[in-house]
């Protein structure tokens, strides 16, 4: 197997002093995660450098046969007609656009279609299908949402055609033993609402749609198309999609017949209504942009507007009890894009005293380390004031990371993060297939580095 390695620096791992403790008067330093054996080789017919969109690079691998899948590209074959039409070529892990209809109702910021990749199921997983939403955060304002429509996280025109599909997304038996062979797909982010935007008038000045909720239900009632009749299903998501999870769980279940087997799983998507370290709440601000300028209220489970501002049912705090379907959880009370930009906000750090303590928590000095953990005390307060549920599934570990289920490394790897003995693959699947429940946070008291 022919593969490059990128060649990675070693941080240096020099003694702390001066740190917080933990409850047995041990340094709270730095405990990576052991990595042992090398990472899965993905395999093709061609050279394609996959950039890991949760981290860095870290390999080139040649890729064999079974990774192509069909390349729809669906577009209107008529003007007048309503119907959409599917070409098909061979790409790896293609990308599927949806060519708007006529009337440009479903589309991504900048008008460009909305997309997904699909690799299809075979065997015991052709009736089985799981969904994952990428994130990427949200735009608040018109120049904002310009700027984002100029990128892949605003319009498929900037996406590469090719997809990385591992963790949860794995085709590989070894490395994702209880979904391998399901009909996966990953829908691209685009509209910068968490899949929640609808307004119908496009401002004739600066050109932008704001149609998330739409690209929403279009994906589905395409993918409904390539023979969506289930048995199993799973509505996932990492990030701004793991909001959406929450945000669309139980409008999926909707979608689907009774009797199927219907479940989610949000990944990062937990953010709290936290406060930086100079006590304001820019996060409850941004979400109040976000859906002020995309029409997202309509489209936030209505059982929670009907009890508080739309702006606070975007955070799963005040959402998660509100929804029916079961919800599997999956975060980090150190989350490290909350502590970046909900806890230490760029603009509150100008001489960038924080950045390397960002970067790697082994880096922080005292005082921000103990910052640090008061955060993630707020996080286990905001967490554990959700109301308890028997059909919700939880995994939240003291990893200063983001974003899980879509590296195999941390998905299901003999390096993989676990509580109670089970990774967070083993977890999940216990908990889907109804073997067992698990509700689990990592009594680890801080914050600590768990890169792979």
């Amino acid at each position: 197997m022919k593969k490059y390695e990128r060649e990675k620096n070693e941080r240096s791992k020099g003694v702390q002093v001066d740190i917080p403790t933990d409850e047995k008067g041990e340094p709270c330093v730095e405990r990576p995660f052991e990595r042992r054996g090398e990472a899965r080789e993905m395999v093709a017919k061609d050279p394609i450098e996959f950039q890991h969109e949760l981290g860095e690079i870290n390999s080139c691998w040649m890729v064999e046969d079974k990774s192509l899948v069909k390349f729809f590209v669906i577009e209107p074959f008529d003007y007048f007609n309503s119907y959409l039409y599917v070409y098909d070529m061979e790409f790896p892990k293609a990308i599927a656009k949806l060519e708007s209809l006529h009337k440009r109702i479903q589309v991504c910021l900048d008008g460009s279609p909305p997309a997904y990749h699909l690799d299809i199921g075979h065997g015991s997983g052709l009736r089985s299908w799981i969904i994952v939403m990428d994130g990427g955060g949200w735009c608040e304002s018109i120049p904002d949402c310009l700027s984002r429509s100029t990128t892949k996280y605003g319009s498929t025109k900037h996406m590469k055609n090719v997809s990385w599909f591992a963790g949860i997304l794995d085709p590989s038996p070894r490395d994702n033993p209880e979904f391998y062979n399901w009909n996966r797909v990953r829908v691209k982010y685009c509209d910068g609402s968490s899949f929640t935007g609808e307004v119908e008038k496009v401002d004739p000045d600066n050109k932008q749609f704001f149609r998330g909720a739409k690209i929403f239900n279009a994906i589905m009632e395409d993918l409904g198309s390539k023979g969506m009749n289930l048995l199993n299903a799973i509505l996932s998501g990492v990030s701004a999609g793991g909001l959406a999870t929450i945000l669309n769980c139980d409008k999926f279940k909707s979608l689907l017949p009774n009797d199927a087997r219907v479940k989610c799983v949000a990944d990062a998507g937990f953010f709290i209504n936290g406060r930086t370290i100079s006590g304001s709440s820019d996060i409850q601000e941004i979400y109040e942009r976000v859906i002020t300028l995309h029409g997202s209220a309509k489209n936030l489970p209505p059982s929670c507007t009907s009890a508080m501002e739309p702006n606070l049912c975007f955070f799963p705090q005040n959402v998660v009890p509100y929804v029916q379907t079961p919800l599997f959880i999956i975060n980090s009370d150190y989350d490290s894009w909350q502590i970046e930009n909900i806890l230490v906000p760029k603009y509150l750090d100008p001489q960038q005293v924080w950045k390397d303590c960002k970067s790697q928590i082994s880096n922080c000095t005292f005082g921000q380390r103990i910052i640090i953990q008061a955060f993630g005390v707020e996080f286990l307060k905001a967490f554990e004031g959700l109301t308890p549920s028997f059909t919700r599934g939880y995994f939240i570990t003291s990893c200063h990371s983001h974003g899980a289920i879509l590296s195999t490394n941390f998905w299901f790897s003999p390096a993989s993060p676990r509580l109670l003995h089970k990774t967070i693959a083993e977890a999940v699947g216990d908990w889907y297939f109804d073997r067992a429940g698990f509700q689990c946070i990592d009594p680890y008291p801080c914050a600590r580095d768990c890169k792979l």
